[in-house]
């Protein structure tokens, strides 16, 4: 099984889920490129490079194909992979660039990234003051999940530090906001589960959602999380282990 995270995020989003997934799998968590202990960039950063990154990492651990878990960018890179033919299943949970087309709001998503590094880099010194008390710790989580007292202070920590030194904002806010969203949805051929939280603040549902469910994958296997915010895997671990080891059996 091969989990990837979202922008601006790190391998250990997947920190909560991890000890479920790995009682029934091999698993991959890589950190992507530009982001906080991934790969370098080098040269120009988009979508094609990420996914290559990928299947370099899966080359390296013997995984010819794997099911594959993928939050906001993490689940818009695993459909990628399935386009080319490297995924069994895929458990997309609240996957980037559904918005119809036309729809502008995609640039609201864009700024937030923008101006969150940037908060999180004048906040860098304070970190580990701000996760020691509840009311920090709900404000740094706040647009990824509805419930956070049970994410350690360490790993809310670890974010916002990944998060402030994520070198692939500005090269694919960039590409994002020049090319938009592409997805060869034709050839994507294996199974696939799209995951949404009704309360996700980064990617609204349903609107964030609109290419997938109308022209995309319209046939999927589609999961309202009521309530929910955009991390699924952080916001309720048991239940978003549970949906994706329901749909990737061994």
């Amino acid at each position: 099984m091969v989990l990837l995270h979202g922008f601006t995020d790190t391998w250990r989003s997947w920190d909560l889920v991890l000890p479920a997934l790995e009682r029934e799998h091999d698993v991959l968590a890589p950190t992507l490129v530009g982001h906080a202990g991934g790969p370098d960039i080098e040269g120009a950063l988009d979508e094609d490079v990420l996914v290559t990154a990928v299947e370099a990492a899966m080359d390296a651990a013997g995984f010819e194909t794997a099911h594959f878990a993928g939050n906001s960018l993490g689940g818009y890179l695993a459909l990628h992979l399935a386009a080319r033919g490297r995924a069994r299943s895929v458990v997309a949970l609240a996957p980037a660039g559904g918005w119809a087309e036309g729809d502008d709001s995609f640039n609201e998503t864009l700024e937030y990234f923008e101006e969150m590094q940037e908060l999180q880099r004048n906040a860098i010194q304070a970190v580990e003051l701000i996760v020691t008390s509840p009311q920090g710790r709900r404000r740094a989580t706040e647009y990824i999940a509805t419930n956070h007292e049970h994410i350690p202070s360490e790993l809310i920590a670890h974010q916002m530090l990944g998060a402030a030194s994520c070198l692939a904002v500005a090269p694919l806010v960039e590409r994002a906001r020049a090319e938009g969203w592409s997805l060869d949805a034709e050839r994507v051929e294996c199974p696939v589960r799209v995951v949404w939280g009704t309360a996700d603040r980064i990617l609204a549902w349903p609107r964030a959602a609109a290419r997938y469910r109308e022209t995309w994958l319209p046939n999927a296997d589609w999961v309202e999380l009521d309530g929910i915010g955009h991390c699924p895997q952080l916001d309720v671990p048991t239940e978003t282990a549970q949906l994706i080891l329901d749909f990737a059996r061994p």
